[in-house]
């Protein structure tokens, strides 16, 4: 290159005396026009292939011929014919001495051509629908700064000599780099989208649509930050997601790689299971081994998945973190030349500049990979996210009963919150545990560099704080794993309590419960608090880790030779490299632990994916043949799991196509798991089973969405107006239709909550009707419909004249009256088919059968006092009447809402208005969590810290000052002794100085050790505070508040939002003042180096002030927005998994999933923008930092003369700490508002109605009250809510001592409404009610709840044991319980379980019979045996003789109390003393059931009906 240069009559390419050693540094002419013209080029033309290559392979559609690529392809041919015209001036001008000008006519050649180049990949790149090409960015980027240097020359030179002597020359520069500077610009810009690939989202995301710088540095994001300034955000501001962020994109993909790793898992399983067939030889521990093998493979199969899906991508955030690391370890080396520059009293001053500017340049470089890292890691996080929650929600549907029976709903749904979130932060900091120890490898390499030797004290200390940290981290675990357990057994009751809440309040139970609760709660918080004060431990030993590795090094360096002198260059870069190396040191532990914790979601989410599925074999479905029979089942034999005992035994059924097969047979004796096995949900053992043409299914317990009336009843079928009528007429619905507020688009609540048990049955029955199926399955339809509306049913649906008539039916029922219409009839005893045959052939045969039919009609003819013997006297159908009433008093809700549900109880005045007037929101009854809007109130802020109190707050910002002021004073003391001059080679008072640093550093510590441990112990007081509030507040919420309020929404609170009082305010609060007081500590320092940085500072505030405000308000709104989608996705989540039977009996599979989808997709919607606001607020407030260490370095620059190196080392290593301050402060700014949200939620129930107190101190009852059980209602009048009909209309009864009363009425007449005012679940909105001369609204509510008793319709069990489900107060005996258990006719049962009394119910009772439940509720009245017991006639789910049995037990058992009963069923109120018949609220008629009848109104009209009269 020299000679070429020397040849051309140049100078050399390079001389350091012109380029560094001079006050005037420049570039040789050679190098000018040699290498920084020939660099760019270089570059284009050794990277232009492979980047062609890469746009080959990936095509995203041609882009039109724009405005914008015309500028640049005009612009690239401007550019080319310059270096052409240059090169023929050249050629004719210094034609004779060519030979002398090489250089000059090369370089202008090799650009033109290198343009062209760029000319037709910009043409390539629009080809290809590349839209913003970096490639080409970097290549004019670096065209521009090579030509900056010749710029400067070309400038110097035209204002020392004038532009006359070449002007032409001048001119053809000048332009040629104004033309380069335009296209840098016009690459900063991204061009239109490709044809065909325009957006057809409503509101496309701009991240599409920006160009790569746009992107490096999130101004993109810009206006959505501003849109959410200026009025709070709303969840349609929100952007779609982009194409491959989507739930359909990213499983679509992942679905069939899952399945068929899962096929691979289990065959291994089964050939290790088959080799040898040791399963059940081998000893207990190598079983426990083999499962826990298999939970780890199946882990680890799940993450290789994840990663060969998502990889890549995240290879590309890799990337850029080790480009971040090289420019992090840059940054203390140019620092050591700036301290050296300072101490070279010779040294010119542009070197001082230069490595000021150097330094903001790498620190620039630095946050903008850094950022981009982190947005790729949580792009792929959230990919994670969704893709395991669509395979969780996809399995969850076709999962085994067996193994649904291991994983409760709450676990379910805890995989799809806590275990995506584990995931999501290993992929965050999973880089960290291979990168950290590289990282500090090279911090100690370095520093080994500055202080030999004594680096090794350094690695001894970092040596002796990792096992002290991977002590506490291990205890911390084992501590988290405990609070865990107690946390999901409090969420787990808490599903229980709002599930169950009506039981509770009718018992009087809240107070065992709450107790209960606050049990775990208790030992929930014991178990934090440990964890805290452990971690406090860890967070001292790492804050302080900086100053324990300096003071370790510092003090070895100059103890072990006096000659080892401590100068700032030394000390200040040593504190740079400690303070990187503080970054992987506290990243290591904690990347450790999101490791461990995400192999443990792994393998449970492994585990849960693996289970067993349904086998879609077990059922042969063949399409529908007219000449075939409908079910066929041929010796089989069934069991709910493969370890389990058979359910079923040698079943043998043809159902010829078109018959009514009844099946019938005793509680538990496996006629709802002959529907199961139909269905295909059993375990099939043997046999076979085919089912010809499609299925309909209606469960025991009806299974209702959260929907509209019309959307339960259509179940995503189209809807033809004609037959949707006929089916209501059919399903009895249309009465129930006039009541509702909205008619069918009445909203039902969770569970149907707001539907009577008969309603809910109904409309479970019209979904089924509606689908015109060719199979119906029915499980006891009419068991909680009233006498009447059953034969209507009976008649109109299900009968030989019924819509359904042609269709094949199984109907499993415990009514006699239907039986004789049945074409078959199977009877099952003990899981085994034992006679089957038409009803006269039954009864022929004189088995079993017809000896219970026989037995049955006498003991119903005794049982009615007036007998007509016909056939309907002995219907055994049960009839909770179709008022939207009549009304299972247990699980579902009772009454009307607040003041935004319309109760669907008494609606009477609505069928007189004009339906065309009801309101749009009439029909809404659930409340959707609302997303409050605008920045946090200050009040929240006071609310919370008052509840820690002033105490302990005054102590902590103590604690804070002196913890800060210990810091400045060491690093200033640091920065003195650097001064401190060298007398002989050595400074004085060396060991002086070393103590007076220990002590100051070790003082830090104690101060950080309390001020954590300060602020966690304020954490868990205020947490203690608002759960008890909170649980105290709902618990005395009235009925209608949880009617109106899903329980998701609750649970919500209860899990995640107190979860983020218990953890998250603290830390956030931990951090920002930590970090605030930090930045203090910096600004005192660099002010005292150079003053004059308050003028830097002061704008600099003021933008960070600007910034920051605008990203606090947005963020804060994003996060709302996030959690208020979330609940929804748990809601949709926790239905499904509940109805997954009914889902796949209709085929609705599919539809199920792709409101999953959408759920999850609009939950992402809001998430995607959160975490990028992070990242925009990082990049801008970086730069801002930046600024500061550019101020101090060149502030310090310019002061040369008057600083000392110690103070400018002091002043410049801390400005390098500003930036990562700067944003942690805001991120925990950001997270305390983020979370102190929560405290507004949890505190929002504190402002809902109540109910009245539960005790009254001042008016206490006698302990044996009531006495008698006298009832008086006076004047009595009941309202569900004010401006509503009035559901009691002035009642006026007297009820004596001992007295039975019926209470009978059609639908909306009241009845259940006076048991709800006997219990006072709805409060009098006239009148009294007085319980044996007591006034009962003068009493609390538990007095009188607690002393009198109702058997509810719906039987509601708690997991927990037998024994705390009769009596959670431990108030009796076992000898009681017994004795109640006996009179029950569950004692025979009890005895024979394993544990007795203390056998564990499942979730809601699940692992009891439904007849066996509501035994269970009976044995609960019986032990508490007051003297006034109501019944919501309950016996609806057991067989005859079971319901003879309760009847008789109450009869006997209860002579002595009064007794009102809510009839469902009028003969088992024919020998009371006293019928009440109500209508639309008022007492129609009240008499002796002889006198009503032989008076021929209402009642002997009724009794006619069911044929009693």
């Amino acid at each position: 290159m020299d000679a070429l240069c020397s040849f051309s009559g140049l100078d050399p390419l390079w001389d350091w005396n012109t380029t560094w050693y001079t006050p005037y540094p420049d570039l040789t002419q050679c190098f000018q026009n040699t290498v920084l013209v020939w660099t760019p080029c270089l570059y284009l033309w050794v990277c232009a292939p492979f980047y062609c290559l890469h746009l080959y392979c990936h095509g995203r559609g041609r882009i039109p011929v724009s405005v914008l690529c015309s500028a640049k392809l005009l612009l690239g041919f401007f550019l080319a014919s310059f270096g052409f015209v240059e090169f023929f001036y050249i050629l004719l001008m210094k034609n004779q001495e060519i030979q002398n000008h090489m250089v000059f006519l090369l370089s202008p050649v090799i650009r033109s051509m290198t343009v062209v180049l760029a000319v037709c990949i910009i043409q390539w790149e629009r080809i290809r629908g590349c839209r913003s090409s970096i490639f080409l960015f970097l290549f004019w980027l670096l065209a521009v700064v090579c030509s900056l240097v010749p710029l400067r020359a070309k400038i110097q030179l035209a204002l020392e000599e004038g532009l006359s002597p070449d002007l032409v020359r001048y001119l053809a520069f000048f332009s040629y780099f104004a033309l380069q500077l335009a296209q840098l610009v016009l690459s900063c810009f991204a061009d239109q989208r490709p044809s065909g690939k325009e957006s057809y989202l409503t509101n496309p995301c701009p991240v599409e649509d920006s160009s790569f710088l746009s992107k490096m540095l999130f101004w993109w994001f810009s206006g959505l930050v501003v849109k959410g300034y200026r009025t709070p955000l709303q969840s349609e501001d929100l952007w779609s997601l982009r194409e491959e962020d989507t739930s359909n994109k990213i499983i679509s993909n992942l679905e069939e790689e899952w399945t068929s790793v899962c096929n691979k898992l289990q065959q291994q399983e089964k050939s290790m299971s088959t080799s040898g067939a040791l399963g059940s030889r081998l000893p207990e521990q190598a079983q426990l081994l083999r499962k826990l093998k298999k939970e780890q493979s199946s882990g680890f199969c799940l993450l290789r998945t994840l990663a060969r899906n998502f990889g890549p991508y995240f290879l590309t955030g890799t990337l850029c973190i080790v480009i971040h690391d090289a420019f992090m370890f840059a940054i203390p080396q140019v620092l050591s030349l700036l301290l050296g520059f300072m101490r070279d009293e010779d040294a010119p001053l542009w070197k001082g500049y230069f490595y000021a500017a150097l330094m903001f340049v790498l620190s620039c470089m630095q946050s903008l990979f850094s950022h981009q890292y982190l947005y790729a890691c949580f792009t792929v996080g959230m990919r994670v996210k969704t893709a395991v929650m669509g395979l969780v929600y996809r399995k969850s549907l076709i999962i085994s009963s067996a193994a649904r029976r291991t994983c409760t709903v709450g676990e379910i749904v805890n995989l799809v919150s806590a275990d995506t979130q584990k995931l999501m932060d290993f992929v965050v900091y999973f880089n960290a545990v291979w990168l950290a120890p590289i990282e500090i490898t090279l911090c100690l390499f370095f520093l080994w560099q500055h202080l030999g030797p004594s680096a090794l004290a350094g690695i001894a200390t970092v040596i002796l704080i990792f096992p002290l940290n991977g002590f506490i981290a291990k205890h911390r675990s084992k501590l988290q794993e405990i609070q865990m357990k107690y946390t999901d057994g409090r969420i787990k009751l808490m599903n229980e309590i709002l599930n169950g809440i009506k039981i509770l309040k009718f018992y009087a139970w809240e107070k065992a419960f709450l107790e209960q609760v606050l049990g775990y709660r208790e030992k929930e918080l014991n178990a934090l608090k440990k964890s805290q004060v452990l971690y406090s431990i860890s967070i001292a030993s790492f804050n302080s880790s900086s100053f324990l590795i300096a003071f370790a090094m510092f003090g070895v360096y100059v103890m072990i030779d006096e000659k080892n002198v401590l100068d700032a260059q030394k000390i200040f870069v040593s504190m740079a490299l400690i303070n990187i190396l503080k970054t992987p040191l506290s990243q290591l532990p904690f990347a450790m632990s999101t490791t461990m914790q995400a192999i443990v979601s792994l393998k449970r989410l492994g585990k849960f994916l693996c289970q067993e599925e349904l086998q879609a074999d077990s059922v042969v479905r063949e399409p529908f043949k007219s000449d075939e029979e409908g079910v066929v089942i041929e010796n089989a034999t069934f069991s709910w799991s493969k370890d389990s005992g058979p359910c079923l035994k040698r079943i043998n059924v043809r159902v010829p196509r078109g018959a009514l097969v009844a099946v019938v047979g005793h509680v538990g004796c496996g006629k709802s798991s002959l529907l199961s096995a139909m269905l295909g949900d059993t375990e099939k053992r043997s046999g076979s089973v085919s089912v010809k043409g499609s299925v309909a299914y209606v469960p025991q317990q009806a299974w209702i969405q959260n929907a509209t009336l019309h959307d339960n009843i259509l179940f995503g079928l189209e809807k033809k107006k004609s037959w949707y009528q006929r089916v209501l007429e059919a399903c009895a619905l249309l009465p129930d239709l006039d009541i509702l507020p909205a008619g069918d688009a009445t909203e039902i609540g969770e569970k149907g909550l707001n539907l009577s048990g008969g309603q809910k049955q109904r409309v479970s029955l019209a979904r089924a009707v509606y689908r015109k199926a060719d199979v119906y399955l029915m499980d006891d339809p009419l068991s909680s419909v009233d006498a009447h509306v059953g034969q209507h049913i009976f008649d109109k649906v299900i009968g030989p004249k019924g819509v359904l008539r042609d269709k094949t039916r199984v109907l499993v029922t415990h009514g006699m009256g239907f039986l004789p219409q049945a074409d078959l009839i199977l009877v099952l005893v003990d899981g085994e088919i034992t006679e089957s045959g038409s009803y006269q052939e039954l009864l022929s045969r004189n088995g079993a059968f017809a000896d219970f039919i026989r037995t049955f009609a006498s003991l119903e003819r005794k049982g009615s006092t007036t007998q007509k013997g016909s056939r309907k006297s002995i219907s055994r159908l049960s009839m909770t009447d179709f008022m939207p009433f009549s009304r299972d008093l247990s699980q579902e809700q009772l009454i009307g809402g607040d003041r935004n549900s319309v109760s669907i109880q008494n609606m009477e005045q609505m069928t007189d208005s004009d339906p065309e007037q009801v309101p749009e929101d009439l029909g809404k009854l659930t409340e959707a969590d609302k997303a409050r809007t605008g920045r946090v109130k200050l009040e929240l802020y006071v609310e919370y810290f008052r509840t820690i109190g002033l105490a302990f707050i005054l102590p902590i910002v103590f604690l804070y000052t002196f913890q800060q002021a210990a810091s400045l004073s060491y690093s200033y003391w640091l920065s003195m002794w650097a001064d401190e001059p060298v007398v002989n080679g050595t400074q004085i008072n060396t060991e002086m100085k070393v103590g007076v640093y220990g002590a100051l550093g070790f003082a830090q510590g104690i101060c950080i050790f309390g001020t954590t441990v300060a602020i966690s112990l304020g954490g868990i007081i205020a947490s203690r505070h608002l759960h008890v509030d909170l649980l105290n507040n709902v618990l005395h919420s009235p009925m209608s508040f949880f009617e109106s309020t899903p329980s998701g929404n609750l649970l919500n609170r209860f899990a995640k939002e107190i979860d983020a009082i218990d953890c998250m305010i603290p830390e956030g609060l931990k951090m920002m003042l930590n970090y605030f007081f930090k930045l203090m500590e910096v600004f005192i320092i660099v002010l005292l180096a150079t003053p004059f940085a308050a003028v830097i500072f002061l704008p600099l505030a003021i933008l960070y002030a600007f910034v920051q405000s605008f990203y606090v308000a947005t963020s804060c709104q994003l996060r709302r927005l996030e959690a208020v989608s979330r609940s929804p996705i748990y809601t949709h989540f926790n239905e499904t998994v509940q109805g997954a039977s009914v889902i796949r009996a209709f085929g609705e599979q599919s539809r199920f999933i792709q409101q999953a989808d959408q759920r999850v997709d609009s939950n992402q919607t809001a998430y995607f923008p959160r975490f990028v606001a992070t990242r925009w607020l990082a990049v801008n407030l970086e730069f801002l930092g930046n600024g500061v260490v550019l101020a101090a370095a060149i502030l310090s620059v310019m002061g040369k003369g008057t600083l000392s190196p110690g103070i400018v080392g002091l002043a410049v290593s801390h400005s390098l700490q500003v930036t990562a301050i700067l944003s942690w402060i805001v991120r925990s700014w950001t997270d305390v508002e983020n979370n102190i949200v929560s405290v507004e939620r949890v505190k929002e129930y504190a402002e809902t109605s109540k109910e009245a107190p539960w005790t009254v101190e001042e008016n206490p009852l006698p302990l044996a009250w009531p006495e008698s059980g006298t009832i008086e209602f006076r004047e009595y009048g009941l309202q569900y809510r004010k401006g509503l009909d009035w559901a009691l209309k002035g009642i006026s009864l007297q009820i004596q001592q001992r007295e039975k009363i019926g209470i009978v009425g059609r639908t909306g007449a009241g009845k259940s409404s006076l048991a709800l005012g006997i219990f006072r679940i709805l409060e009098a909105a006239k009148g009294e009610i007085y319980i044996d001369g007591v006034n009962i609204a003068e009493i609390g509510l538990h007095d009188l709840r607690s002393r009198i008793t109702i058997i509810p319709q719906d039987p509601v069990l708690f997991s927990g044991s037998l024994r705390m489900n009769l009596d959670p107060f431990d108030a009796y005996s076992d000898e009681e319980v017994w004795g109640a258990l006996e009179l029950a006719h569950l004692k025979n049962f009890v005895s024979g379980l394993p544990d007795k009394l203390s056998y564990e119910c499942s979730e809601g009772g699940e692992n009891l019979s439904l007849g066996q439940r509501q035994l269970v509720c009976l044995a609960r009245a019986l032990l508490r045996k007051t003297k006034v017991l109501v019944l919501d006639e309950a016996t609806a789910a057991v067989d005859l003789e079971t319901d003879t049995l309760i009847q008789s037990t109450i009869r006997s058992q209860f002579e002595d109390c009064t007794v009102l009963t809510i009839a469902h069923r009028l003969n088992t109120i024919m020998d009371y003393t006293r019928i009440i018949v109500m209508d639309k609220g008022h007492i129609k008629e009240m008499d002796s059931p002889a006198n009503l009848i032989s008076q021929r109104g209402q009642f002997y009209r009724m009794c006619r009906e069911a044929g009693l009269a």
